[in-house]
This record gives structure tokens, sequence and C-alpha cells, in this order.
């Protein structure tokens, strides 16, 4: 090791920043004075990194509220290191109207942060600024021994031997990085097509046709999408809601009212999924009163007696179960004690006897139809996930008006306060993702769950989307979407069980999705040569961490004692880079224990070398 310890985080995003962050609050404790060199590796801005970097489109939302986004721990984050807390989006604008921070941003965020409240949906670019402020704080906070050098480009591999300092090959540079510790924070990255996907890029081509393949909506050729001409898009969730913007406001067109005014630039949007219907809209209001005891079932313990049982885990038999039974405590914890006269018994009685009973057992069916006497006040997950299940709609015009209603209705409950236990399933889902991760990779159907429920657009956005389907520029197709592709007529063809025997045709084809996270289709140099150099890898293709400090496993389940992974193409993927405050932070205790865990190491070479001060 060379004198002064290095240390190459890859990816500037805010899961960079996290573990700069906390470096820095745990250096003093486990490194000492001892000088350390951090190179941060991303084509772009730090902070922000790609997906919330600044030079994007204003129409862009983030999909929480101000005051719901933090970058900084508090106590409720279950973490070996030291708290180190910060303002909030909120607050922070509080603190640049203030004149307490002056932010790198240009004028247009400026003036929307001056007018920005804490229920407000701010831009993407706003909150770049935000992430952009958070890293420059992180790195002010570092020891005066530790120094971030910034490369704006990308890194193309990491090699060298488990025992020996690393390579770190950049993109445009002509010598590596030699580094003693490399983490990797990449973030959401762009993948190369599976056969799928080829095979509709394929055809496309050969009938001058347009497809346009999972991506990052902002960077993907809308252009190609010409104004009146139907479009299929698959998918409806983030992804959809970014699309539906951009080629409609995105192109001159304007909301008035209630009403969607067009520019008549925009072309027509035939959407479907497998659910059918977009992601539920952000619940509305904040917390009153007593909050639901969380966790309850799935708690530390729980995740402990997983892991320690033989064989693999099962999703369905071994996982969901104590799901359903940790949110259905949390909501039925909210009704009975905020909302108790639409209850038919005790809270005690109830709590004690639907604890006791199995989940989808008719003893509890029978139990909450006993206790609860309104099915609106019932959780029934199965509903909730699969809403469209077994409908069918004789026309497509009997389907556009139905699903008009429930967006509607989905709106007015997700917007009242009677309907609290909404909230209190919100909490408990993030309460179980906190355990989850503990467990690595348990299939990707926890993930959309928590994303459809938990994660969806601002309620702004439905209504815009209520707007645009009464004016006919999107059109729904319903659920259990298929695509074809039709040679003989040279057209994509859309058919879903919502509507049997209808068929849309189109000559062009969007899949409103981000790129699929496997190392196995990867379009990343970088996690490819991990994957081809003997990282391990799930049957989803994520790449192998180990849950405690996040380092890499190979295929024999050993951790590399120099390579560090955090973030959504890994096994212990949370449910984002921030969160809400107070709600414990996942990513930040991962975080924690990541740059503990590097920081000892780094500690332990210098010793190993006579060099870490007494």
């Amino acid at each position: 090791m060379s004198a002064t310890a290095t240390l190459v985080v890859i990816g500037g995003g805010p899961r960079g920043t996290g573990i700069i962050e906390r470096i820095a609050a745990n250096a003093v404790e486990l490194y000492g004075n001892q000088p350390l060199e951090i190179h941060l590796v991303d084509p772009h801005p730090a902070g922000g990194g790609r997906i919330w970097r600044p030079d994007q489109s204003p129409l862009l939302w983030m999909n929480s509220m101000a005051q719901d986004v933090t970058m900084f721990t508090d106590e409720t984050v279950e973490m070996a290191g030291p708290v180190a807390p910060g303002p909030a989006l909120d607050a922070w604008a509080d603190d640049v109207r203030a004149g307490r921070v002056t932010p790198d941003a240009d004028p247009a965020v400026l003036a929307e942060i001056r007018g920005l409240s804490g229920q407000d949906f701010p831009s993407r670019r706003l909150q770049s600024a935000y992430l952009r402020w958070t890293h420059q704080r992180a790195v002010a906070a570092l020891p005066p021994g530790v120094t971030v050098h910034e490369h704006r480009t990308t890194a193309l591999r990491v090699t060298g031997p488990r025992d020996g300092r690393q390579r770190v090959r950049l993109q445009g540079r002509a010598a590596p990085l030699l580094a003693d510790l490399v983490v990797l924070t990449v973030g959401h990255l762009d993948s190369e097509r599976d056969s799928e996907q080829r095979a509709l890029g394929d055809f496309a081509r050969r009938h001058g046709l347009v497809h346009l393949p999972p991506d990052f909506t902002a960077d993907s050729d809308l252009d190609a999408l010409g104004p009146g001409e139907p479009v299929i898009v698959r998918g409806f969730g983030l992804a959809f809601v970014d699309l539906m913007v951009l080629l409609t406001e995105g192109r001159g067109g304007r909301h008035e009212n209630g009403v969607y005014v067009p520019s008549g630039r925009e072309p027509v949007l035939y959407v479907g999924s497998r659910r059918g219907v977009p992601y539920h809209a952000k619940i509305g209001y904040g917390w009153t009163g007593e909050r639901p005891p969380l966790p309850r079932h799935v708690d530390r313990a729980w995740a402990e007696r997983l892991l320690e049982a033989p064989g693999p885990l099962d999703f369905r038999r071994d996982v969901w179960p104590a799901i359903a039974r940790e949110l259905g405590h949390a909501h039925y914890h909210r009704l009975f004690t905020a909302h108790p006269e639409r209850t038919a018994l005790a809270h005690e009685v109830f709590a004690e006897r639907y604890a006791a009973a199995d989940p989808d057992s008719p003893q509890l069916a029978a139990l909450v139809a006993e206790a609860v006497p309104d099915p609106a006040d019932r959780l029934d997950l199965d509903a909730l996930d699969r809403p469209l299940d077994g409908v069918r709609h004789a026309s497509p015009a009997s389907l556009q008006e139905a699903l008009r209603s429930y967006i509607s209705a989905d709106l007015a409950r997700r917007h009242d306060p009677d309907r609290s236990q909404d909230l209190a399933v919100f909490l408990g889902l993030l309460s179980v993702y906190g355990q989850l991760i503990r467990l690595g990779d348990i299939g990707g159907r926890w993930h959309g769950f928590f994303s459809y429920l938990a994660s969806g657009p601002p309620g702004p956005r439905l209504e815009q989307l209520l707007a645009l389907s009464r004016a006919g520029v999107v059109r729904f197709l319903g659920a259990g979407l298929t695509v074809e592709a039709d040679e003989d007529h040279g057209v994509f063809r859309a058919a879903t069980t919502t509507l049997p025997g209808v068929r849309t045709e189109a000559r062009a084809l969007v899949e409103a999705r981000l790129p699929d996270p496997s190392l196995r289709h990867t379009a990343s140099p970088l996690l490819r040569t991990l994957y081809e150099h003997g990282a391990a890898v799930t049957e989803d293709g994520l790449l192998a961490v180990d849950p405690a400090d996040s380092r890499v496993l190979d295929r024999e389940g050993r951790p590399h004692p120099r390579r560090f992974a955090l973030g959504p193409f890994t096994t212990a993927r949370s449910s984002g880079a921030f969160t809400r405050p107070r709600t414990g932070g996942p990513a930040f205790r991962q975080n924690d224990a990541a740059a503990r865990a590097a920081l000892a190491f780094l500690r332990d070479l210098s010793c190993h070398d006579g060099r870490l001060a007494s």
C-alpha cells in the first residue's frame, strides 16, 4: 500500500454522496488523522449523478413531497456510526430563502426554490441542487487529511487480486487509478436488450417501425413518435408518467382547470400493463396522532431466523405471510385507534385474535368481517395488487369510463385523512423494506408491489392523466397486456385480458420501464467485467453482496476484502438512496456499515504497514 491510502468511489449520485457523508461521520473514530485520498468517478455532476442531473426538463418532477425527502441520518436509523443531522429538502429550501445556504443552481431553479413548500412536488433539477449541496457539505465535513478528486468520466473495469491493490480503468485515461479499496455506487444503468427486445427491435427495423426499449424516459428518442400516431405503451408506472408529460406538455399542450388543451403535436398513447392501472397516487395528507408500533412481525429477529433456516427462501411461502401480517397490523391499528366509530370490536380483543390467526385463513377473514363492518375499511392486499383480475369489458369505451372512475376514486381516497389507515400501511411498507434488505435477493415481486403501492406519482399527475384520457390523448388497454409483431401486416398488435377479442394496432411500441438491472444483460463494461471475472449473481442477475457490509461476493460466497457495492443492481437494493425523515432509512444503514468496514480495512492495512499514528 502507498503512503496515502486510496479509496475509489464509482458513482457520484446520492449513493456515492451517502458513502462520503458516512466516511466523514466515522473517520475520526475509525481512521484517526491518517491521510486518505478519495477518487469519485462519474461522467455526470457529483451529487445528482445521471438520474438527478441538472440538465433535464423542468416538467419532470420528483414523486415525493419536499418534506418527505432527506439525505441525512437521524436517531431512527439503526447504525453503529454517529448521527449527523441535516435539513430535509423543504427545510433546506427555507435555508436558501433565508440566505443561510447558497446553492449551485441556475436562476430558474432558484425561483422554484423560493416558492417551494413542504407539500410541493419539486422538479428533479431542484432536487439536483439539493443533492449537489449535500455532496459539497459531505466533502467539507471530511477530516483535513482526506482529499477528494472528481473524475468526470466513466469507469470501465476494476481488476486486481483479492490481497492487493485494485486497478480502476477510466475512459479517456491511459493509466488506471490504483486503489486500496473500491466502492461501486453506480445506481441505475443501461442494459443490453434481451432476446424479446432484440426480436422486437429487429422487427421494427425490417418494417420501418419505431421501437423504444426500456430506458430512462428523459434519455429516450421521443422525436421518433409522430403527432397523431398511435403508440402502444407497455408499462403504467413512473416511466409512463414521465413519457406522458414529455409527449403532451413537453410538446406545447397545457392543462387548464382540469381540461387538457392539445397542441396538435401529441401522439395517441395506448397504455396497458400486467395490472392495467397506474401506480397508486402519493398520499396527500400528513400523519396525526398515534403511530402504529412498527415493526411488529417483520423485525430483525424474524429476518435472522429466516437466514438461519435451511434451504433457499421461497417468497410466497416464507416471506409474504409475515409481510401481509405486518401491513394488516399497521392498517388495523390505525383504524381502531383513529377511527374507532367504524369498528365493532374492542381494539385489544381484535389485536389479540388478529395476531393469533393465520394469514389468508377463514378465521382471519371472519374476524375482520366481524370487527370491520364496511368492506372499504378492510385491507385486501390481493385486490389492491390486482384490481382488474377477472374484470372484463365489452368495449374500449366502457373500459375508458371504468378506469377514469377507478383513478378518480383512488385520488379521492389517497387525499382523504378519514382513510388514514392507508398512510399507516405506507409506513408499514417502509418498515418492512428496512428488514427485507437483510435477506438479499427475494425476487422482483416484492419490489414491484412496493413501488406500485408506495412509490406512485403525485396526485396532480393522475389528475392530468384523467384530463388526457378525456381528451383522447391517452387510451387505456387494461390488464394482462401482450404485444405481438405481425410480420404479414408490419405492425405491432396489443391485446389484454380486460378487453377480450379487441386488438390494437400501431407502428410504434414504447417499453415504459427502467432497464433490467441484471448483470447478465448490463451494458456497463464495469459490471460486465465483474461478472465475467467471478462475481456472484443471483438467478435474477443481481450482484451478490454481503448484507452485513455490502462487500461483493464471489461464486464461492467469499466477500471480496477490497470491493464493495451498493444500489439497485445488488442483492441489498433498498427503496432509494434518500428517504423520508424519521423512517429508519435502510440505505443510510447500509452506507454506514460499508463506510465503517472500509475505514476499518484501510486503518488495519496502515497499521500492518506501520504507518498509523499512535
